[in-house]
């Protein structure tokens, strides 16, 4: 066993034993991905394979990282139309690994984070039809039924928008830069998000960060969803709400926060295009659908705001302060959807 930062094999080993999670021959285990956000591993044995996810090691911030939501979820999707990974175990405490995780499934298949991996899925027409298999996905979740698969109490539908202006407006106060540039305009935003909430649309199971990126694609067919990943920002909410941050990070300057991303690329269909695709595919209507994508536009500020806050605490500066910079424009556009 080779540990790695972050993750204590021997420790993880005798969890698994004890959970009665069958076992053949010594864990390994490779970094997949994090730094910014959770931390994801692949842990294997001679037999099987998983996928364990934890939070960074620096700079957390209250309710985010949050395993048992993530685990709950996916567990309860599982017979669903709604393709995710079959879970295995998760604390949420840190007597195992000094910090919670949770462990699902190993799903074979293609992630598509970048725009050359983007062209690799062919042509704008097989791209399209990639993008119509993916908002089908989203509109599947909103449409299973919360109380059928035991989520009924996964979170306060009622109040859900007033809940995001506020928290998110909260986030804002962890993360700035004391004297930061943006704090006018961002608490522009939110005094104008605040005075706007409409009446929300319904209630539904919501993902939360939505987009090409958080899904597993089939290796031989990429227009097939073989797992939706992802899961701690999920919630019980406004499906409109859920539908509007894909459509933002679509935005051009979501390329400072993920560089390079692929669901920003000129190949993915247009915002516009993108929300009348989930009202296709959805069966409704986009009412008061400006105050959603502006709320959207605040939402991925924050986030890149707090992205930068924990390369600040981390040392790696450099890599902040260009998400950081992704903060005014997005702040500005969410402003301008308003008017």
């Amino acid at each position: 066993m080779t540990d790695l930062e972050g993750l204590d094999l021997t420790a993880l080993d005798r969890h698994l034993r004890d959970a009665g999670v069958p076992r053949s021959g010594d864990l390994r285990a490779e970094f997949i991905s994090g730094g910014r956000s959770n931390l994801t591993f692949l842990v294997s044995d001679d037999t099987s394979r998983w996928v364990l996810r934890r939070p960074p090691l620096h700079g957390l911030t209250p309710s985010a990282h949050d395993m048992a939501r993530e685990y709950r979820v996916v567990a309860a999707l599982a017979d669903t139309p709604v393709p995710v990974a079959r879970a295995v175990t998760m604390r949420n405490d840190d007597s195992v690994l000094g910090a919670p995780f949770q462990m699902v499934e190993y799903v074979p298949g293609r992630v598509v984070r970048y725009s050359d991996q983007l062209a690799e899925l062919g042509d704008t027409a097989a791209i399209e039809a990639c993008v119509d298999s993916l908002i089908t996905v989203l509109a599947d979740l909103h449409a299973v039924d919360p109380d059928a698969v035991g989520l009924g109490d996964f979170g306060k539908p009622a109040g859900y928008l007033e809940r995001q202006v506020r928290r998110w407006g909260s986030q804002w106060e962890l993360v700035k830069r004391a004297d930061d540039a943006c704090d006018d305009d961002v608490r522009k935003l939110h005094a104008k998000l605040a005075a706007a909430v409409p009446a929300q649309s319904r209630a539904a199971i919501v993902h939360g960060d939505y987009r090409i990126d958080n899904t597993i694609l089939d290796d031989d067919d990429p227009t097939k969803v073989v797992a939706v990943l992802d899961w701690e920002m999920s919630t019980l909410g406004d499906p409109l709400s859920d539908a509007a941050l894909m459509c933002v990070y679509r935005h051009p300057t979501f390329r400072l926060v993920h560089s390079d991303a692929a669901w920003a690329a000129d190949q993915i269909p247009s915002a516009d295009a993108l929300a009348e695709k989930y009202a296709t595919a959805a069966g409704g209507s986009l009412d008061n659908w400006d105050f959603y994508m502006a709320l959207a536009y605040f939402k991925l500020a924050i986030i890149g705001a707090g992205i930068a806050y924990r390369a600040r605490e981390s040392g790696v500066s450099d890599d902040g302060d260009e998400v950081e910079r992704a903060v005014g424009p997005l702040v500005a556009a969410g402003l301008a959807q308003l008017s």
